[in-house]
C-alpha cells in the first residue's frame, strides 16, 4: 500500500515552459548584479566557494565566477551551487511579484486530495530545496507548502542514480515499496524502481502514452493509481 508520494516538479507537477521560459531567463538576466551586490553574504559566499572549487577559479575573481555560472545556466547544468544561487535570485522575483509558479490543475487537485487522505507528500527536484519551497509558496494554486512534509534536492544525489532514492527512503522512514515516485523522465523512474520504489512515468507532452513494464504510465495525475 502506498503511504508516501515523492514527486518531481518540472514537467510533472508543473510546466517545463515556466521553468525554461520564465525562471531560467530571470536568473540569467539578474545573476551578475545579484552576485556583485551580495558578495559578503554568508549563503552567497558558501555557494561561490563551491563554484570556485568546482571550476578551479580564484574565489576573488567575481567576473570569472559570474561567467562560469552563466555558462552552466546555458548548459542546464545540475550543479548544487548554481541551483542555490538561482533559488536566491528567484526569491526576489517571487517576492517582488514578477511571476508566480505554474501548476497543472490535475496535479493541484490530486496533491490536495492525497494530503486530505493522510498520505505523506514529498518533493525531489534538481532545483534547490529553497527554490522548491518558493515554487510552492508563491504558486498559482496559492501557498501550497502545507501539502509537503519535506523536500529533497541534489544534496541527496543525482536523480538518475538509484542510490539517491535509497537515501531519500531512509529519511522518509517508510518501507521503500510504500513510496510512489512521480516523474516525467524515464531514467529517473527507472532509478527509483531499481531502488524498490513504486513509480509513475508522467508523460504530459505525449500524444500516445508509451508503456513500460516497470511503471504506471500516465499523462495526468488523474490517472495515477495508488493500489496495484
Amino acid at each position: 500500500m502506498i503511504k508516501a508520494i515523492l514527486t518531481d516538479i518540472e514537467g510533472t507537477t508543473s510546466s517545463i515552459q515556466f521553468v525554461h521560459q520564465v525562471l531560467f531567463p530571470y536568473a540569467a538576466q539578474n545573476l551578475a548584479d545579484f552576485i556583485r551586490q551580495q558578495r559578503g553574504d554568508d549563503a552567497v559566499e558558501v555557494a561561490l566557494r563551491d563554484v570556485a572549487t568546482d571550476a578551479k577559479i580564484d574565489i576573488a575573481d567575481t567576473g570569472a565566477l559570474i561567467a562560469q555560472l552563466l555558462d552552466w545556466i546555458a548548459e542546464d547544468k545540475k550543479i548544487t551551487a548554481l541551483k542555490s544561487l538561482q533559488g536566491m535570485i528567484w526569491e526576489h522575483g517571487y517576492r517582488n511579484g514578477d511571476f508566480q509558479a505554474h501548476i497543472y490543475p490535475d496535479a493541484l487537485e490530486k496533491l490536495i486530495a492525497w494530503h486530505k487522505q493522510g498520505l505523506e507528500l514529498y518533493v525531489y527536484s534538481s532545483g534547490s530545496i529553497h527554490a522548491q519551497k518558493l515554487f510552492f509558496g508563491f504558486n498559482e494554486g496559492g501557498d501550497l507548502q502545507y501539502l509537503f512534509k519535506n523536500y529533497f534536492d541534489t544534496t541527496s544525489g543525482a536523480k538518475r542514480d538509484w542510490e539517491s532514492y535509497r537515501r531519500i527512503q531512509q529519511q522518509i522512514n517508510l518501507p521503500v515499496s510504500e513510496i510512489l515516485f512521480l516523474s516525467d523522465i524515464v531514467e529517473e523512474v527507472n532509478a527509483a524502481a531499481e531502488a524498490g520504489m513504486q513509480t509513475a512515468w508522467v508523460q504530459r507532452e505525449s500524444e500516445n502514452v508509451a508503456t513500460h513494464p516497470q511503471h504506471q504510465c500516465v499523462c495526468s495525475f488523474a490517472d495515477i493509481q495508488l493500489t496495484q
